[in-house]
């Protein structure tokens, strides 16, 4: 199964980096044996949206595919089609999935927002224990509040994610950018390629303590500069959620939709 969404083109860097990534005709599955909690790490990609009287099939499909309980305690779903399509979700809805709706975004450069932060000391993270500890702890304060885990369990998420990031980094396939105000870290992001001009940002975070400074925009400039003067990136994309208001800020910077990506996720049962 060709994939045509240059969002799920780029999810794959990461899964193909630590994890499988495995056409299976009408579906593309990804897992990561080594993160079962990561949503995004282990999921499937269907090439059509859902129709009627698919759930059973797509539920067994994952379980099947991805795994069950206590292993694998999500479902997500995500069909490969740019532009929104029909899709009959009310089954999914209604036993218990949430829809996700991305807007995939891209640019072939970035540039400054209108307000940028000039107090900021902008860099890339230094490949120490302590630094990435701070990314961490950064990650988890920054939170979505929409994801259920209690914080001890999201902690271990991080951990086992941020040391794929690490080792992408020390692969050579990328870097993780911090901005830090008075020494302390205070907004982060990484930036990593795929070796044919595609680079992906991920996991945008900023404090709670030093929101509304323009960190993330101006980070995110700095990022883009960087990855494309030194992994030679032509075309930066990142996805935010089209309902979420870090849109505009990729937005203020040079990003523009370039897709539409809806997702049905089920969270793990409490």
């Amino acid at each position: 199964m060709h994939l045509h969404s240059l969002g799920y083109r780029t999810d794959l860097i990461f899964a193909r980096f630590q994890g499988l990534v495995e056409d299976h005709g009408d579906v593309t599955r990804v897992t990561n044996p080594d993160n079962p909690t990561h949503y995004f790490g282990n999921f499937l990609i269907f090439e059509r949206p859902p129709q009627p009287g698919d759930l059973p099939t797509w539920e067994a499909r994952f379980a099947d595919l991805i795994g069950t309980p206590p292993t694998v305690e999500h479902v997500l779903f995500g069909w490969d089609v740019p532009a929104q399509a029909e899709a009959h979700l009310q089954p999914f809805l209604d036993a218990g999935y949430v829809l996700e709706e991305n807007v995939v975004m891209s640019a072939p450069a970035l540039h400054a927002p209108a307000r940028p932060n000039r107090t900021a000391d902008l860099r890339v993270i230094e490949d120490t224990d302590e630094a990435w500890a701070a990314v961490v702890d950064l990650q988890v304060a920054a939170r979505d509040s929409r994801y259920q885990e209690a914080e001890t369990a999201y902690r271990t998420f991080k951990e086992k994610q941020f040391l794929r990031y690490r080792a992408m980094a020390r692969a050579g396939l990328g870097c993780w950018y911090g901005a830090f105000v008075d020494g302390v870290l205070a907004a982060d992001m990484g930036v990593y390629t795929d070796g044919r001009g595609l680079a992906r940002f991920q996991a945008v975070g900023t404090h709670p303590d030093y929101r509304r400074q323009g960190l993330c925009g101006t980070l995110a400039h700095f990022a883009g500069e960087h990855v494309q003067r030194t992994f030679g990136a032509q075309d930066l994309v990142i996805v935010a959620d089209d309902h979420y208001f870090a849109k505009d800020i990729y937005a203020s910077v040079g990003f523009r939709p370039t897709e539409r990506q809806q997702l049905l996720l089920r969270f793990p049962r409490t």
